[in-house]
């Protein structure tokens, strides 16, 4: 297939906090398998800006921003076909996420829910939580995305993603193309072990909701041992009256490809103890490849394929960019 034929796919990661099972079984495992698939033209961006929308430490925000370039290579993200960059070393992103900001209206802005659920856990108000959404938007339209990889929490940004393309192809020149989200065949809903009625999360205080991707085996099983469950003993799926388990179930059918049923019928009688340590097991099976790849890989040769990723991705955003300076106004003299 040629490279014209070819549907550009764009995603991103903050670099807000230490990567976990959850968001390598409902995302990131998924980035792998694309890139392997010929039909697509992938680019994948550490997203630091959208990171910086709340309060943080500068050294450990560098530490972080290096930390989650590293799993993605440890998870399988291969620079030789994928796209790999870190979001501030592009300043297209800033450049286009401005000239879309004249296009979006506020009342937009107030409606994204986001923004409020953050503001709800007391993060400050500031303009660029408020904007947050519209940088978001640049980042997807500045290659020309086809298709976005979207979770339940991301939809509402690619919509609104969606509406400035029109905006902006009705108001000055067709630039843009109008991305659509790309369902997963296969992606976890992972929730939180200690409260599985809520998902896995990095922001959550409790490290013991998570299993970070470079966690220990014997950290593995703390974790999982002393998950939240319930006190009837049968393992069996059931999100409502077992959310804990059945989380649980969800995570081994994951990470072995065995199905629900099938787990279910061979853990249903035994114990809580038994299942908990099969699951355990399991999980450590996964991620084990990925922690021996975080060993071995070197913070200078990480840097030295970040710094060529980015030179690509300017060299890459700026014929695009300059297509959308030439529309609005913006172009050569």
């Amino acid at each position: 297939m040629t490279e014209q034929a070819k549907k550009t796919v764009f995603s991103g990661v903050q670099p807000s906090g230490a990567m976990h099972l959850g968001g390598y079984l409902g995302a990131f495992r998924n980035w792998v398998a694309l890139q392997d698939d010929d039909a697509y033209d992938v680019i994948y961006c550490v997203v630091d800006l959208h990171a910086m929308t709340v309060p943080y430490d500068p050294a450990e925000f560098h530490r972080l921003r290096l930390e989650t370039a590293k799993v993605l290579l440890a998870i399988g993200i291969d620079p030789d076909r994928s796209l790999l960059y870190m979001q501030s070393q592009v300043p297209q992103h800033a450049e286009l996420a401005w000239i879309l900001g004249t296009l979006t209206p506020t009342g937009v802005l107030n409606r994204m829910t986001q923004h409020k659920d953050k503001l709800e856990k007391g993060v400050p108000a500031n303009l660029g939580l408020y904007s947050y959404p519209v940088l978001m938007a640049a980042d997807i339209l500045l290659y020309g995305a086809d298709l976005v990889p979207v979770g339940e929490d991301q939809k509402q940004h690619l919509e609104m993603a969606r509406d400035l393309a029109e905006r902006f192809n009705n108001r000055f020149a067709e630039v843009f193309p109008v991305p659509e989200p790309l369902i997963p065949k296969t992606a976890a809903r992972v929730m939180s072990l200690v409260d599985p009625t809520s998902k896995m999360s990095s922001s959550d205080a409790n490290p013991k909701n998570r299993i970070n991707l470079d966690d220990s085996p014997d950290v593995i099983r703390k974790k999982v041992k002393s998950a939240v469950t319930d006190s009837d003993p049968t393992v069996r799926y059931d999100t409502a009256e077992k959310p804990g388990i059945s989380n649980l179930l969800e995570i081994m059918s994951s990470t072995t490809g065995r199905s629900i049923d099938d787990l279910a019928a061979e853990y249903a009688t035994g114990g809580y103890g038994r299942f908990k340590e099969a699951v355990a097991e399991a999980i450590i099976a996964e991620l084990a490849p990925i922690r021996a790849s975080l060993q071995n890989l070197d913070d200078a040769e990480v840097a030295r394929i970040l710094q060529k990723g980015a030179l690509d991705a300017r060299t890459r955003a700026e014929r695009h960019q300059q297509k959308v300076r030439d529309a609005v106004g913006l172009g050569r003299f």
